[in-house]
């Protein structure tokens, strides 16, 4: 399989006026507002594209899974279906921060798990194509998507579960912040600090000062050995893993529960500091 990784906003404004086909995605969510994304997809988006919900579509209920555990197989396969997605059809997500919430993890569900050959992130997300002249529209799609009935062959070597986490034979990778890798805070989970032996890489040093992907070259340079990725719920984390895929290095598999699963046995341990 090859890696599809990034698109940018001139290139999609070329493609829509060039009527290619292509599938555009808003993934835009806000944490604690499960209402955020589609109110914000409604107030403005990509001309043609469609709402991804982080906790309806990416993601499973919260609960022993974790904060946003996988979604059920055939029901992701029944999103896709609804949003006539197809090999066939190239597939744009993007976000408003970056890929670094919503749209690397749908890029990580298309394109690793569930084995779509052309899945890419727009570079900058909608402020990237605002930058580069690109109008939005408001409200529903008038025109309605054609289901598709594609049947995907997902990937279950693409994540690993506590218990192999719990082995310690992966270098893991967390991409959280500092602050609450070394327990200093934790404003979403109920408990703080890391995984013992897991180094720090936040998702945020990916970007660049503009809120652009840093140039292959440069991830290649900064980011550290890693086997295994994680984060609070299984989101940022897929950030970590598309900056891996952009640098043109092996990915790390995605602990899907990550740090919000890992907690939830108390006889897991837990480190703090550096």
């Amino acid at each position: 399989m090859s890696l599809q990784t990034l698109v940018d906003a001139t290139t999609v404004r070329d493609w829509l006026t060039q009527d290619r086909s292509v599938r555009i995605l808003d993934c835009r969510a806000r944490l604690g507002d499960p209402d955020a994304g589609r109110r914000l997809w409604r107030e403005g988006h990509l001309p043609g594209s469609r709402h991804l919900d982080l906790e309806a579509d990416l993601s499973d209920p919260a609960g022993e899974g974790g904060r946003h555990p996988l979604p059920d197989p055939g029901r992701f396969t029944a999103t896709l279906h609804r949003l006539g997605i197809t090999p066939a059809v190239p597939v744009i997500v993007y976000d408003d921060a970056g890929g670094q919430l919503a749209a690397a993890r749908a890029w990580w569900l298309l394109h690793v798990w569930a084995g779509h050959p052309d899945v890419r992130v727009l570079d900058g997300g909608i402020a990237a194509w605002q930058d580069a002249g690109g109008a939005l529209e408001s409200g529903e799609p008038v025109a309605p998507v054609a289901a598709s009935n594609w049947e995907p062959t997902f990937d279950g070597t693409a994540w690993i579960s506590a218990d192999t986490v719990a082995k310690g034979e992966l270098t893991l990778v967390d991409a959280r912040t500092r602050e609450r890798y070394r327990g200093e805070v934790e404003p979403i989970d109920p408990v703080a600090g890391h995984i013992p032996e897991a180094v720090c890489r936040p998702s945020a040093a990916n970007l660049d000062a503009e809120g652009r992907f840093k140039t292959p070259s440069r991830l290649d340079a900064e980011l550290p050995q890693s086997e295994a990725s994680y984060c609070g719920s299984g989101v940022t984390a897929c950030h970590n893993i598309l900056a891996y895929a952009i640098a043109g290095r092996a990915l790390p598999k995605l602990y899907a529960g990550s740090w919000s699963h890992w907690i939830r046995d108390p006889a897991r341990p837990v480190a703090t500091g550096d």
